[in-house]
């Protein structure tokens, strides 16, 4: 090997070291920024359940803006983008996102409106319509609203689910959504018995309280 050859080959070696270094650079940078927003996410999901909307929208805001970062960063990178942690972050952020929009009883954002892909959406939806269950929970254990609002938050896991079960497609392609859309349909059903079970108390509550009173007039 000539000087010449062995001085090309360094060169050459220290570029594709260069550009290694670069994006693992940029895949870092995207980890911990995906951690950041699945983070963001969460505690925007525990905010809602406190009832504390104001702090879940900085929290969605938060999260919206560390995905616009990932995007830029991984430009260039789109092996890394699809990785699969990107998606996750994406799932977890449109799972926080529109279970707000759901308690909030607003137009739920579409894929483009949050800047999250197909897949992850779909999932994010499947599963902010199963968060709507703790919801409803609360509702009723503590009697927060009226059993009307408990019956619409069903209502609208029910639409959620007849939408989902209808996309029928590898899960290649849907990010796994079958096994999301059968975790909705046991939540749903789990849902309504304990809805169906809780509304019957009432109304028996309710003529017991009727029958004691009458009790009380006749004497």
């Amino acid at each position: 090997m000539s000087q010449n050859e062995g001085t090309s080959l360094e060169t050459t070696i220290s570029r594709i070291v260069s550009r290694i270094e670069t994006k693992n650079a940029a895949r870092e940078q995207a980890l911990a920024e995906s951690r950041q927003v699945i983070r963001h996410a969460a505690n925007s999901i525990r905010a809602i359940h406190r009832n504390e909307l104001e702090q879940a929208q900085k929290l969605l805001e938060q999260g919206r803006e560390r995905l616009g970062t990932i995007k830029q960063v991984l430009a260039n990178y789109q092996d890394l983008y699809w990785a699969g942690y990107v998606q996750d972050a994406q799932k977890e952020y449109t799972e926080a996102r529109l279970t707000y929009a759901l308690v909030k009883n607003e137009p739920l954002p579409s894929p483009e409106d949050l800047g999250v892909e197909d897949a992850p959406y779909l999932n994010g939806l499947g599963e902010a319509a199963s968060e709507l269950r703790r919801y409803i929970l609360d509702i009723l254990r503590h009697g927060q609203e009226s059993s009307a609002r408990s019956e619409e938050l069903l209502d609208r896991m029910d639409e959620v689910y007849s939408y989902l079960v209808t996309i029928d497609y590898p899960d290649a392609l849907t990010g796994g959504l079958r096994r999301t859309t059968d975790l909705v349909r046991g939540v749903l059903e789990k849902t309504r018995g304990d809805l169906t079970l809780t509304l019957r108390h009432q109304v028996l509550e309710a003529a017991l309280e009727r029958a004691a009173q009458r009790n009380v007039e006749g004497q």
